[in-house]
Parts: C-alpha cells; sequence; structure tokens
C-alpha cells in the first residue's frame, strides 16, 4: 500500500497534532512501501536555519521511518513552499516538483498539494507567484532569523483576516482548473491535499470516468488516503 497525508500544520502550539503525527510514523506508516507528504505538513516555514526544535523532532522520525526501508517523498505547500535541501537531507525526504504523476497499481495518478487549482482566488495566485518568485526567496531567506519570523507572523495574521472575508466557492478548486490538470498530465486520477474538504469526486475527463481525491487537514483526528491494488480509500483516523 501506499499513503498520502497532507495539511498537518505542525506547530509548537498544537502538541496534539505532533504526537498523533509521531505515533503514525511509528505505526501505520511502517507498513507502507511509501509515504507521500502532499505540502503544509509545517504551519509555516522560514528556512532550514530556524533552530525550532520540532523541526528537529519532525526530521528525527521522518528519518527513522525512511532508514526503516519506507521512503518517503514531499511536495511543498503553500505554508511550507521554503522547505529546502537542508531539511530534506536530515529527514531523508525526497522532494518533488509540485505536480508530479505516479503509476500505482495500474494507476496514473496526479498528485500535488491543491493550491494551484484555486484559481477563483485571484488575490491568493498573485500573491503565490510574488513568493514563489526565486529571487524573492533567495532575498527572504538572505534576511536574518528574527526578522524572517516577523514577517511570517505578519503574513500569516493577513493570510487570516483576508480568509475570513472570502467566500468558501472562491477558496475551493476551480472545475475547469482540475480538468486542465488531468488532461495536461493525460490521466483520471488526482490526490490533493489544501482545500481541507475531505471527499472523493467522481467527474469525466478526457470522455471517461475520473477521480478527484482530497485529503483533510489534521485538526482533531487524522486523514490519509491509501492506495492499494483493489482500491483508493480516504481513511480518517484518531491521533
Amino acid at each position: 500500500m501506499i499513503l498520502f497525508i497532507a495539511d498537518l500544520h505542525l506547530c509548537s502550539e498544537e502538541p496534539a497534532i505532533t504526537a498523533g503525527f509521531l505515533r503514525f510514523l511509528a505505526g501505520e506508516a511502517r507498513k507502507a512501501q511509501a509515504l507521500y507528504i502532499l505540502g503544509d505538513l509545517f504551519e509555516a516555514w522560514i528556512g532550514d536555519d530556524d533552530p525550532e526544535p520540532l523541526h528537529r523532532q519532525i526530521a528525527s522520525a521522518i528519518k527513522e521511518l525512511v532508514d526503516s526501508g519506507v521512503p518517503c517523498y514531499f511536495i511543498h505547500g503553500n505554508r511550507d513552499f521554503l522547505v529546502g535541501k537542508g531539511f530534506a537531507r536530515l529527514s531523508g525526504m525526497t522532494l518533488l516538483p509540485e505536480e508530479k504523476v505516479l503509476e500505482l497499481y495500474g494507476r496514473k495518478i496526479l498528485i500535488l498539494h491543491g493550491d494551484t487549482l484555486c484559481t477563483d482566488d485571484l488575490g491568493y495566485q498573485a500573491f503565490r507567484q510574488k513568493v514563489h518568485n526565486p529571487v524573492i526567496q533567495w532575498l527572504f531567506l538572505a534576511l536574518p532569523l528574527f526578522i524572517r519570523k516577523r514577517i511570517a507572523a505578519r503574513m500569516r495574521a493577513g493570510s487570516k483576516a483576508a480568509n475570513s472575508s472570502k467566500s468558501m466557492a472562491i477558496m475551493d478548486v476551480n472545475p475547469q482548473a482540475v480538468l486542465n490538470a488531468l488532461t495536461r498530465h493525460q490521466v483520471q486520477w488526482m490526490i490533493h491535499g489544501h482545500t481541507h474538504r475531505p471527499e472523493i469526486h467522481s467527474l469525466t475527463a478526457r470522455g471517461k470516468p475520473a477521480f478527484r481525491c482530497v485529503l483533510g487537514a489534521w485538526h482533531t483526528h487524522g486523514s490519509m488516503i491509501k492506495v492499494t491494488r483493489e482500491d483508493v480509500e480516504l481513511i480518517p483516523f484518531d491521533f
């Protein structure tokens, strides 16, 4: 089986989620052939040089999973898009591009974080384009750590304020963007996170049945998608 998770938003203020993730890594994840983390593993990321103890703890736990024989792959989210090669080395994770097609048990599956599908949110997409500019990222990471922390705090506060005035429809995926992605990659399956709306949606793409599998966020319980030869399951579970 192959496991997928996303949107844990790990931070020191939410120890129950961290504890649940650590139990997941030491338990269910050990039975998998591979684990894919589809972004927003962390609530915020201001650079691999951040000495936050939680980051070392999580890197060590993922490394134990990888060393046990379960490879771990990571796609950046909108909260942790600055996770870099330093953390990847510490954790043993393999960093993937923002869109990746996997061939699993006869299914071709497109995996991504999911924020690029929310094309109706024009303000967010403009912001995303700016912060994914390599020059902007280089300049930010060159700043002293305490300044980066202040900037990140202001950005999180601004994001919460902006989202509070947006409709739920605007912050969800655009159906045409979903079809465009399936067509672009010539696939009938998609797995993503970001929207925090767990569901397996049936649709039609390229004239054939297609499926969009959405992971839930880890708030009061965990969420994973399990892909086996027989099925694709969305599974909530207790921490």
